[in-house]
């Protein structure tokens, strides 16, 4: 079965968040499931300098007036499959991230921007390039939620008997625009209504993705559950009620490949479940690189995340001076709310040797922080699937979670029953709320004070294997029932 996956970040040439990884990880285990997957992705600077040999396949019609854009088939280093790549440097050749300049300011044009991404995977799907045509659109997120409604367009007017399948990475990024902008995106205007994309009074690309995909997925079971209450659905959790028959949750993978501490050449020392030895090294070697006492018997916290509310950021701020006061250390990488930053600079100027900081997101920092920590910290608000659980799981540094999402999915907490069957890999707590963030604080520090109960779970949880191949296998049966309807 051939499939075009469609999203706006690729690991490793472009990433922002969790999205990337996934991207980048899925194609080569379909690939091993008997799936013939390709890649389109923008032309943005960092994919387009990678991209190579670049051939032309065929230019993209723009539906405004100025500007040009083309496909270009070629391949990207590491992917074995060839990749294409949309071409138009007017919209894609900018500074900042993919979604906003560098001053954080959303560019004004990305309803253009991700609208054109979504007609070039329909121009695929209906066989632009003579050489290969996808039966399955896979679209990821509202950046290429568009890329439904352009291939149903396509299906009515029987350019195309392609299906499509649109991934939620996160409901509460929707892709709201302007409802005048909907003339420039290229769609019929009976698109723009109620059984359609049109989303109170605006344009909205994520309801593009759920009202017009033949299948939708997201990355874990329990948020497959939760995007369907008005709690966590974002406004959008009738349209998933009324869909839940096509809607499956299917936990994102570990690309093992480059998140074992026994082959990462960013550590100081390797180190593996069996002989975990090695941590102590990565620990002492990361409170020296970010200026923290030399002490292997404080606890180290680390935080690897956007610095955001949704990620809980502020219960870590809450707890930490119970954290602080029973000896811990804490690392912090990441950005972005300017409240955030501010409040953990001001602690690690006010707890130096205890509280470290870096900023932005250096990919290797953050393995050594996984590798350096006991614990890692995600008490999101909400979490749709979470990669950082699954790291520190692998790494040894046991998840502290808000229990949502694939937090819930992957962690098991330390109550009494799960130390005494072996289970634990973690501490959970289910209020969102710092007491109860607190008391999981709490129950981490109680058994780091057991040394050889907390080497127990520390072997269990990297033990735990959360690989793309079974998640793979259940893709492919999303794309057969969304083509044969079996």
């Amino acid at each position: 079965m051939r499939v075009l996956q469609v999203s706006a970040e690729l690991f490793p040439w472009l990433k922002t968040g969790g999205l990337a990884d996934v991207a980048g990880a899925l194609p080569a285990a379909l690939a091993r499931v008997g799936v013939e997957v390709r890649v389109l992705v923008p032309g943005f600077p960092a994919l387009r300098d990678a991209f190579q040999p670049a051939q032309a396949v065929a230019p993209v019609a723009l539906p405004w007036s100025e500007g040009r854009a083309a496909l270009l088939r070629g391949t990207l280093p590491g992917l074995d499959a060839p990749a294409y790549l949309l071409d138009a440097p007017g919209l894609f050749d900018r500074p900042g991230n993919p979604y906003a300049d560098t001053a954080g300011v959303a560019y004004a044009d990305n309803h253009r921007r991700f609208a054109l991404l979504g007609l070039a995977a329909a121009r695929l799907a209906e066989g632009v390039d003579a050489t290969w045509q996808p039966a399955v659109v896979h679209a990821h997120d509202w950046h290429a939620g568009l890329a439904c409604a352009h291939v149903s367009a396509s299906r009515a007017r029987k350019r195309t008997a392609c299906r499509t399948v649109f991934t939620v990475h996160n409901l509460a990024y929707q892709g709201l625009f302007p409802a005048t902008h909907f003339a420039e995106l290229g769609l019929p205007a009976a698109h723009f209504a109620m059984e359609g994309l049109e989303f109170y009074g605006q344009v909205g690309f994520m309801k593009a993705g759920l009202h017009f995909a033949d299948a939708l997925t997201t990355v874990s079971p329990t948020y497959a559950v939760e995007i369907q209450t008005p709690e966590q659905g974002c406004g959008l959790d009738g349209l998933l009620r009324r869909r839940a028959d096509v809607l499956h949750g299917i936990l994102n993978g570990v690309d093992y490949a480059l998140w074992c501490p026994e082959a990462d050449a960013s550590l100081a020392q390797p180190y593996s479940a069996d002989a975990p030895q090695g941590k102590a090294v990565c620990k002492a070697a990361l409170q020296r690189e970010c200026g923290l006492a030399a002490n292997s018997q404080a606890p180290l916290y680390g935080v690897v995340s956007r610095l955001t509310e949704q990620k809980g950021l502020p219960l870590v701020l809450q707890i930490l001076p119970d954290l602080l006061a029973a000896g811990g250390q804490l690392v912090v990488l990441g950005s972005g709310d300017a409240r955030l930053e501010a409040e953990f600079a001001a602690a690690a100027a006010q707890h130096p040797g205890q509280v470290a900081r870096r900023t932005g997101m250096d990919e290797a920092l953050a393995h050594r922080i996984y590798a350096a920590s006991d614990v890692v910290l995600v008490p999101s608000r909400f979490e749709p699937c979470g990669l950082t659980q699954l790291y520190g799981l692998s790494y040894g540094a046991l998840p502290l979670v808000h229990s949502v999402g694939g937090l819930a999915d992957t962690v098991v907490d330390c109550t009494l029953e799960d130390l005494a069957a072996g289970t634990a890999t973690g501490f959970a707590f289910r209020e969102f709320e710092a007491h109860a963030a607190r008391r999981a604080l709490r129950r981490s520090l109680a058994l780091w004070s057991r040394p050889a109960e907390w080497a127990q779970v520390r072997q269990t949880a990297m033990r735990q294997r959360w690989g793309w191949d079974t998640a793979a296998t259940r893709y492919r049966a999303v794309y057969e029932h969304a083509v044969c309807g079996v």
